[in-house]
């Protein structure tokens, strides 16, 4: 049996060390509501204030910055899973209108100068892939979480589902965006866009892969391993 991690980051840590430790905790901090300007506060501090509980920050900080995290999340309490929920629903909406529309806005303005040929290869990809994104979100959205809302709140199961559906159907949507990064580092001739906007997509590709590894690590050995003993609970 694989060994779980010890906790990498620890509730003493002041809040602002983390960050200057590790930036991209500032998207967690924001898709958990938690505003900056909290001075020297511990992270003990922020989750005491913004009525968040300790192990669950650390787990979600620690997935972020520390590559093989093992979570235990033997430390959770059911209620947990419901802020896991917020959280992965203000990413979902932060992907979708933010940082999805803005590399297709700017796919489309690389395009402008390319031949057809070029143009509609990558348009069709990345509106496939931006169709396969929405269609993973709706499904968390509309059967996932709401099942998940049900377990907790009647402690027991009132629809023919389970967890376990829901990581066999589970897709890998990062894996793909190691396509779209091919075809424009590679493939897409230089004289047919301008080399910085080629460069700031590729920035924010690279970026939302690499978030939304992070994204299905919270999903898969977190929120499952949470539910799976609501499950085991109530039989």
């Amino acid at each position: 049996m694989k060994k779980k991690n010890t906790l990498q980051y620890h509730y003493k840590l002041k809040m602002a060390d983390v960050i200057f430790y590790d930036p991209t905790i500032l998207g967690v901090l924001d898709r958990l509501d938690i505003k900056l300007g909290f001075g020297e506060a511990t992270i003990r501090d922020i989750c005491v204030a913004n009525k968040l509980s300790e192990n669950l920050f650390l787990m979600i900080c620690n997935i972020y910055s520390f590559d093989g995290y093992i979570p235990d999340t033997d430390m959770l309490a059911s209620e947990d899973a419901l802020n896991i929920i917020s959280y992965l629903r203000r990413s979902h909406s932060y992907y979708t209108n933010v940082l999805f529309g803005r590399i297709h806005k700017n796919i489309h303005k690389l395009l402008e100068n390319c031949d057809e040929v070029n143009s509609r290869i990558l348009n069709k990809f990345y509106d496939d892939y931006d169709n396969d994104v929405k269609k993973h979100f709706e499904y968390e959205e509309n059967t996932v979480f709401p099942y998940i809302f049900n377990l907790i709140r009647s402690n027991k199961k009132e629809v023919e589902y389970n967890i376990e559906q829901f990581e066999q159907n589970h897709s890998d949507i990062d894996e793909k965006l190691n396509d779209l990064k091919n075809i424009i580092i590679k493939y897409l001739p230089s004289d047919c866009c301008a080399e910085d906007l080629r460069l700031r997509i590729l920035y924010d590709i690279f970026f939302v892969e690499r978030d939304l590894i992070k994204h299905t690590l919270i999903e898969n050995k977190i929120l499952s391993p949470l539910v799976y003993r609501l499950e085991r609970h109530e039989q």
